[in-house]
């Protein structure tokens, strides 16, 4: 039976768009690095290496004797973790200038990928499909425990505003978010969809006070 993420696991990705809490275990990425405003030119480049990678390992695990555990699976959606650089972090006052961004963009692998076949697919798709970010992408396993999530109906712009629900929630229960680090989950691809229709997970760690 094919493993879909929409389906299997809905608490992780499809969350209700109000705050509840929930407590998420180690998984497989593959990640790569960037900072300045997403709004670039050079921005939709990071996310074409990362699904790249991520397609020549799903397609190749049908043709290569199957690793314990496999099942047919739908990609996982397209992740990134935010934050600011240092300098910003200095005088931040609560406004946001977008070239201060630092971020970690990723899209999670099914347990049974293991290392050994993410290089062979890099090697591979260096060579069929030449993407000159690809040398930055890496695999990783990322634990995140215990976090605040809710769905954000509508823009980017806006998401300050479910932030300030979640850490009200958080509160509420006795808890104090990390930093303002946060992960978001794109369910919608932003360059097909209206702002106002876009549907984004935001998630923070948090622990008790």
């Amino acid at each position: 039976m094919k493993q879909e993420w929409r389906k299997k696991e809905k608490t992780v990705y499809l969350p209700k768009n109000e705050p509840e809490i929930i407590n998420i275990p180690e998984y497989k990425f593959l990640t790569i690095r960037g900072k300045g405003n997403p709004n670039s030119d050079i921005f939709p480049g990071y996310i074409s290496a990362l699904y790249s990678l991520s397609y020549a390992i799903k397609m190749n695990l049908k043709k290569e004797p199957t690793p314990n555990g496999y099942v047919d699976y739908t990609v996982y959606p397209l992740e990134g973790v935010w934050d600011i650089n240092e300098e910003a972090k200095k005088t931040y006052d609560g406004t946001l200038d977008k070239n201060d961004l630092i971020f970690t963009l990723m899209i999670r692998q099914p347990d049974f990928v293991e290392e050994e076949f993410v290089q062979k697919m890099m090697t591979q798709t260096k060579s069929k499909k030449p993407h000159p970010l690809l040398e930055q992408v890496k695999f990783e396993c990322i634990k995140e425990g215990k976090c605040i999530q809710m769905m954000h109906l509508g823009s980017y712009d806006n998401e300050h505003k479910s932030f300030r629900i979640m850490e009200t929630f958080a509160q509420k229960k006795g808890l104090t978010r990390l930093s303002k680090v946060h992960r978001e989950i794109y369910l919608t691809d932003f360059r097909r969809v209206a702002a106002e229709k876009l549907k984004t997970v935001l998630r923070f760690k948090v622990a008790f006070l």
